[in-house]
C-alpha cells in the first residue's frame, strides 16, 4: 500500500512492467530497505540475508543468478493487425455501458476498468502470430 503520490506511481511502474520483488526479509532492523526487483522471478534463487559489511547496520543481501546453459527457444508472439477483426472489436468496446460502469469511481479505478475491458476486446478480435525473422541467431550478449 502507497500513501503518496510518487510512492502509487512507483508501485504502478513495477506493476505495469511485471516485476516482482525478490527480498522478503527485512535488510535493516523491521525495514525492508533494499529492493531486488526481477521480471523472471525463476531466474534468481537462494536469496539470503544476514551478515554485514564493516561497521555498517544493513545486512548483506545473497543470491544466486540461474541460468541453463543449453540452447532456450523462445516463441514470441504478436498481434496481427492484418486479420483484425475491427467490427468485432468495436462492438464488444461499444457494448459496455461506460456511464454505469464508471460512475463514482475515481481516475485511477477508471482507467484500470477501461483498460481490462479494451485488452479483453483485443484478444477477442486481433489474432496472435508468430513473431519472424532472425529466427536461430543467439543476441551477442547470450554468447
Amino acid at each position: 500500500m502507497a500513501s503518496c503520490k510518487q510512492s502509487r506511481r512507483f508501485l504502478e511502474c513495477i506493476e505495469n512492467n511485471f516485476l516482482s520483488q525478490v527480498i522478503d526479509s527485512p535488510a535493516q532492523g523491521d525495514a525492508k530497505l533494499n529492493l531486488m526487483l526481477t521480471n523472471a522471478s525463476e531466474l534468481i534463487g537462494g536469496v539470503k540475508t544476514g551478515g554485514s559489511l564493516g561497521c555498517s547496520d544493513h545486512a548483506l543481501v545473497e543470491f544466486t543468478v540461474l541460468r541453463d546453459m543449453g540452447k532456450v527457444k523462445t516463441i514470441v508472439m504478436t498481434l496481427n493487425v492484418r486479420k483484425a477483426k475491427f467490427q468485432l472489436f468495436e462492438e464488444l468496446v461499444s457494448r459496455t455501458p461506460w456511464e454505469m460502469v464508471l460512475r463514482d469511481r475515481g481516475a485511477e479505478q477508471s482507467w484500470q476498468i477501461f483498460k481490462d475491458v479494451f485488452h479483453r476486446a483485443q484478444e477477442l478480435s486481433v489474432p496472435r502470430c508468430k513473431k519472424s525473422g532472425k529466427e536461430g541467431k543467439t543476441p551477442a550478449w547470450l554468447s
